[in-house]
């Protein structure tokens, strides 16, 4: 998925392992060349496991029936609410955003994270 992804796009991205199979996060962090790249790479039950790799700031969003849990691998990022208040997470650092609030993440430098949620979760993106 890249930066400008419309919502529907963003929900039905396809799984890139099926289970049983060995992820290598390092490896699949290492492959990406975008800026910013977030893919859907296995499922649990009714949530998914992407891996996100970016730098900057992302769109505002919510996602109105799925929490949003972060765990960075490498770099940092920080989580903007729209009341204002911002979560910072480093290396092997985890936040779960609730469902229902609009937040943003901010890549500092190149970020490599994982993020778990529900498969089909609805995007709604804030800006234009």
């Amino acid at each position: 998925m890249t930066a400008g992804t419309t919502a529907a796009e963003y929900s039905n991205e396809p799984v890139k392992y099926p289970s049983l199979e060995v992820i290598d996060l390092p490896r699949e962090a290492a492959a990406v060349t975008e800026d910013y790249r977030n893919q859907v790479l296995n499922r649990v039950n009714d949530s998914c496991l992407r891996l996100s790799v970016f730098q900057g700031k992302y769109r505002w969003h919510v996602h109105p029936a799925s929490d949003e849990l972060f765990v960075v691998l490498e770099g940092a990022i920080i989580i903007e609410l729209k009341d204002g208040s911002s979560i910072r997470i480093g290396p092997l650092q985890a936040a779960t955003v609730p469902a229902g609030i609009v937040h943003r993440t901010i890549g500092v430098g190149r970020t490599v994270n994982l993020c778990f949620e529900k498969a089909q979760a609805e995007t709604v993106f804030l800006d234009p």
